[in-house]
């Protein structure tokens, strides 16, 4: 069993990572002209949320995503008392990121900020479908056998990958309040915030109703040391 304190500091450093590198890619897109590419941002997110996974699951879970974390508390595989200090680990991670971003390019306006291409409703309606997405993937394939289990990070980053890759250019395919929140902050670009904390945090509870109806026997009541034994919920078995 993890210390509380290894867990916290894991989901700090996987979510800076996860956005220093993630927004990163976003900014140095805008200041090279373009030379990264849509694409290459897409694939950037899917390859570091993965990266993050294998390299942090086993302490703390590598959720860097408080949609994820309260998705995963909701459904009982996530110990509740760990909720607002894996949330605070998160924001902070993602936070810090933003700051040395702004420090590394001071002229970037936005800093990476998911922004609306269109109606906040559509990227409202966009983020919730998306995230939910990617929680079902989550629970499934936390599910797995453990062989199965062990690709857990490819399928997760590929997922991200692919949603970033198709959505990212409407809604900037954020799925992460944290992502959304830190360069919303640092870059001053707060006017639509509120889809992106809202819209994936209602869209990753929806996902643990429709799995506690799918896939009923592994949402049964834990106790508190069954909670302990799959902290880590989706992301490792």
């Amino acid at each position: 069993m993890q210390s509380p304190v290894k867990k916290y500091t894991a989901e700090f450093i996987s979510t800076f990572i996860m956005v220093f590198c993630g927004t990163g890619a976003i900014i140095i897109n805008q200041e090279s002209g373009g030379v990264v590419t849509h694409m290459g941002i897409a694939i950037t997110f899917g390859l570091i949320v993965m990266s993050m996974i294998y390299a942090f699951g086993s302490i703390s879970g590598a959720h860097m995503n408080p949609a994820v974390s309260i998705a995963l508390a909701i459904s009982g595989k996530h110990p509740l008392r760990d909720l607002v200090p894996f949330v605070l680990s998160q924001v902070t991670g993602a936070i810090t990121a933003s700051c040395t971003l702004h420090a590394l390019f001071p002229a970037n306006a936005t800093l990476g900020s998911t922004l609306p291409a269109g109606s906040a409703f559509q990227s409202f309606i966009l983020e919730f479908f998306l995230t939910f997405f990617l929680m079902l993937v989550i629970f499934t394939v936390g599910r797995k056998r453990k062989r199965e289990g062990s690709l857990a990070g490819i399928v997760i980053g590929g997922v991200v990958g692919l949603e970033a890759l198709f959505a990212g250019p409407i809604c900037g395919a954020s799925m992460n309040p944290a992502r959304s929140l830190a360069p919303a902050i640092i870059s001053g670009h707060t006017e639509h915030l509120w889809v992106y904390l809202s819209a994936t945090v209602f869209g990753a509870i929806f996902a643990v109703l429709v799995c506690k109806f799918l896939l009923a026997e592994t949402f049964i009541p834990q106790t508190h040391a069954d909670v302990e034994k799959s902290r880590i919920g989706a992301y490792e078995n």
